[in-house]
């Protein structure tokens, strides 16, 4: 992975990043998320679009295997709004229990028609600090953008 591609996609993120920023990670949050950047819209595309594509190049998701593969794309920093960016490929799998700290505000781009990601379709979806869940993709394929506050995430045994 290049620099360049790292400061194309900070760009990218730059205006989701902006909004959580000073934003409660709440119900809140998702409402304005949904209403602001819906799949339809320009930004969503274009961050799914160089999801796919840095995956295909090999330098997005590339650890795990078949059915979950992940990575961090950004270390939470002041052009992140301190924000860390995790991007998973999930099929049709209930993957580790997790605690999120900080909370946890997830950007959901089926792959496969229909797939959801803990009970969302396409769109976003906010974990508010303190909660815990299995990350579950159901009915085929998704790719899942995550932002963590201080790129807090707690993995359970």
């Amino acid at each position: 992975m290049s620099d360049k591609n790292l400061l194309q996609f900070t760009a990218l993120v730059e205006p989701v990043t902006s909004m959580i920023s000073n934003a409660e990670i709440d119900a809140d949050l998702e409402s304005r998320l949904n209403a602001a950047f819906p799949p339809s819209n320009e930004t969503f595309r274009s961050i799914e679009h160089a999801c796919h594509e840095a995956i295909q190049a090999g330098w997005m998701c590339s650890q795990g295997g078949e059915g979950r593969r992940f990575g961090r794309v950004l270390e939470p920093s002041p052009k992140t709004n301190n924000l860390s960016v995790d991007v998973v490929d999930l099929t049709d799998i209930v993957g580790p229990h997790h605690r999120h700290p900080t909370g946890e505000v997830c950007m959901i781009m089926p792959v496969t028609e229909g797939a959801c990601f803990d009970g969302h379709a396409a769109g976003w979806c906010v974990n508010p600090p303190g909660s815990a869940h299995r990350p579950t993709v159901t009915n085929g394929r998704a790719l899942v953008l995550y932002l963590l506050p201080e790129g807090k995430i707690e993995f359970t045994k």
